[in-house]
This record gives C-alpha cells, structure tokens and sequence, in this order.
C-alpha cells in the first residue's frame, strides 16, 4: 500500500501529472459553475495528455514501429553504420567536449559491441542539424575510441542532417572505401524510417535495432497507467516516426 501510494504521489506532483491534475480543477470548477461546455475544454486536454503519458500507449506505438526487426542471431556484412541521434554541444567531458544524448549513447553502445564481436569498421553518420552546433559524428567517434574501438577501423559521415541525409552520405562514403554490406544500427523506434531510407539511396541494409522497448511476453500492471514524462517522451518519439514515414510515402507517390 505504501509503494502503491509513493508511485501515484510522484505520478502527480511531477509534470505531466501536476498539469493534468491542474486541467481537471478546472474543468470541475466549471462543472460546478453548470458551464459544462467550457470545462470540456479543460478536460479533454487533461484526458488526451494522461492518455499519451503513460506507458501503455507509448510502448503501443512503439510495438509497431518495432514490428519485424528483432536481434538477428548472426548479422553479417563488411561494415557497421551508426546513425546519429543527437548530442549535447560543448558539455565537458572526461576526454573532451560534447556527449552523446541518451539514445545515441544506447546506438553507441550497440555498435561497439558489434564491432568487437565482428571486428568490422563503423561508420558514423551524422552532422549538425542547425548551424553553429557541433557535428554528431566526432562526438561520438571520440565516445567509441574511449571504449576501444581502434581509430583506424572508424569512418565519419559529418555533413547529414536527416535521416534522408543519412542514407545518401553515407552511400558516398561506403563506395568509396569499396564497402557493400552495411550493417545499420539506430533506435529501435527509429529503423522502420531508416531502413526505408537507405532503401531509397540504392543500399540493402541488415538492421541490428537498439533499445529495444517492448516484447511480447512483457505483462502489463497498474503503474503502466500512471503519467510520466518519460513515457511522453517516447510517445512523441513514435509520433515522429509515424508522421516521417507517411513523408515518405508521399513523397514517393509525387515521385511516382
């Protein structure tokens, strides 16, 4: 009973829930107002923002995103591509400046473990999405060499800024070391997009996914409907997906 009181506490004094909570006050003060109208005003917002907060329905969404590409038992190819996914610009660091985001580091981590199963090179995609920001690619670089990736098995792509970016730099760069078989690592989420976009750029790609959020047998409890921003955080993340996906599908109808 104590666990079960800490956890829906937390849930609501932190935000989305203290928001949420704020949202129905008023929707109930219009409500005792007689002034239903308004106070779905306040309500449905309140309802809409529970809704995509909790862990049920983001990892829903990610279930689909995540459809089909499991861990293959044994991924083969000539070279690891790791796509970018963000970094904190001019941070301190142990051995520099720059840190990865935590999903880059999860995509990170996957590819250098990869690549001392299969000592393969790995090339880093990812530039600077806005101007005066540093490029992804040296940061991350600098992450693997600390882990013991050797520098000269380490190729960078520093100009993309999308995913679509992504696929035609680094198709540049692998013909031109005479690399083929790119095995593509990136979020779990984010692979049903990539996939296409190399696709796309003319390359076939064996996917290895990183944080993976969702499994088949993973039972569901009471917590999975409290509000937290984390699970927001995801939700946002899949609905990025979903809207970059039906990008590219109109654009391939245009294309057409």
């Amino acid at each position: 009973m104590i666990l079960l009181i800490k956890k829906i506490f937390a849930s609501f004094l932190l935000p989305p829930g203290c928001l949420i909570l704020l949202l129905f006050g008023c929707a109930l003060v219009h409500i005792r107002r007689r002034a239903i109208g308004t106070a779905w005003w306040f309500l449905l917002p309140a309802l809409l923002l529970w809704i995509l907060s909790t862990t049920y329905v983001s990892t829903a969404l990610h279930a689909s995103l995540e459809r089909g590409f499991g861990i293959p038992a044994h991924p083969s190819g000539d070279v690891i591509v790791l796509l970018g996914g963000g970094v904190y610009d001019r941070v301190a660091d142990l051995s520099g400046s720059g840190a990865p985001t935590e999903h880059m580091l999860a995509r990170l981590v996957t590819a250098v473990r990869l690549q001392r199963r299969l000592g393969l090179p790995v090339l880093i995609s990812g530039g600077a999405v806005f101007a005066g920001r540093t490029a992804e690619a040296p940061v991350a670089r600098r992450f693997m060499i600390d882990m013991g990736v050797p520098p000269d098995r380490i190729l960078i792509e520093d100009k993309s800024r999308d995913t679509i970016e992504n696929a035609l730099f680094s198709k540049k760069v692998l013909a031109r070391e005479g690399l083929k078989k790119p095995i593509l690592v990136t979020s779990a989420f984010h692979m049903r997009r990539s996939v296409e976009a190399f696709r796309r750029a003319g390359l076939e790609v064996t996917a290895v996914p990183s944080s993976l959020r969702t499994a088949p047998d993973r039972a569901m409890v009471w917590a999975d409907w409290l509000p937290d921003s984390s699970n927001l955080e995801a939700t946002s993340a899949a609905l990025r997906e979903y809207l970059g996906l039906i990008y590219y599908r109109l654009a391939g109808k245009r294309a057409a």
